[in-house]
């Protein structure tokens, strides 16, 4: 089976241009290819990300990573974060482990599209071009708090 397709679209370049603050990497660089540590079939410890700069009133923040080049319709979700108060401003490397790693208290991560809770890394086809891995921080006016698995607020 071919998995050949158009590339996709950089999923950010169509968002409306908002203020922005500095996201900072010991471990990823924009355009460069991921450490062996940090792809699935390797290390698959997610990567040291830090944040500054951001505006006051930040309540919370979520991180995720996003691969648009993956053969699905949708891309694929390899990390999601929520939870994250305005206090944190760093994730160490390996903090998305399974069972939340070293996570901030109150912070958990959400099913990816591997159906775990953890951090997953870069596992595309074998034969696949290389894909990008975009990996964000996004910032929130309210925090964000776990829910039961019938949505309700979870006590923290």
């Amino acid at each position: 089976m071919s998995l050949d397709r158009p590339r996709a679209e950089d999923p950010y370049a169509k968002l409306p241009a908002v203020g922005s603050f500095t996201v900072t990497s010991t471990d990823v660089a924009e355009g460069e290819r991921l450490g062996e540590e940090f792809v699935f079939s390797g290390g698959n410890a997610s990567p040291q990300l830090a944040w500054s700069g951001f505006p006051e009133g930040t309540q919370g923040f979520v991180v995720t990573v996003f691969d648009p080049d993956a053969p699905t319709p949708s891309g694929f979700w390899h990390w999601l974060v929520v939870g994250l108060d305005a206090a944190t401003t760093e994730l160490a490397r390996g903090a998305g482990t399974a069972g939340n790693g070293d996570l901030p208290p109150g912070a958990f991560q959400v099913r990816n599209d591997f159906g775990r809770q953890d951090y997953c890394g870069a596992a595309p086809p074998p034969g696949d071009p290389a894909h990008r891995y975009y990996h964000v921080v996004l910032l929130s006016d309210s925090h964000l708090r776990k829910t039961t698995a019938d949505g309700r607020l979870a006590d923290r």
